[in-house]
């Protein structure tokens, strides 16, 4: 039995303009209409949409998605393509570490470097900020 919009965004856990708005990234076909213009979604898009919030919540971006997305419907597609895919989006979030950890580190010396008093005028943290650091 096909799924209105707003039945398919419940069961998918998303709202409806996320489920409009993947329609115009291509990440879910437009389903046909009724007469009275209503969108009738087979029950499949459910599961498709479920697998695009898994990848989102793994941090694949909606372009890597719909190249996962692809790489599950190409015969000619081995799982091997897909474990690179991961392999990529591995290394992109080790990267994302890395860089974080370094604005963590950057962080916790301009906290050091401030007693917590005094006027903002003559704050550490400010005037590092502001290009001005002191040694």
């Amino acid at each position: 039995m096909p799924l209105t919009i707003g039945q398919l965004a419940k069961r998918s856990g998303i709202g409806i303009e996320t489920v409009r708005f993947y329609e115009r990234k291509g990440l879910v076909e437009e389903p046909p209409r009724t007469d009275s213009g209503y969108r009738q979604y087979p029950e499949d898009v459910v599961a498709r949409i479920r697998f695009i919030r898994r990848a989102k919540e793994l941090g694949f971006k909606l372009k890597e998605i719909s190249e996962l997305l692809s790489l599950r419907v190409d015969p000619d597609t081995k799982c091997a393509d897909v474990k690179k895919q991961t392999e990529l989006k591995i290394a992109d979030v080790e990267e994302k570490i890395r860089v974080l950890q370094g604005i963590m580190t950057a962080l916790k010396k301009l906290a050091a470097s401030c007693v917590g008093t005094g006027p903002t005028s003559e704050c550490p943290i400010l005037e590092a900020l502001d290009g001005q650091e002191q040694d």
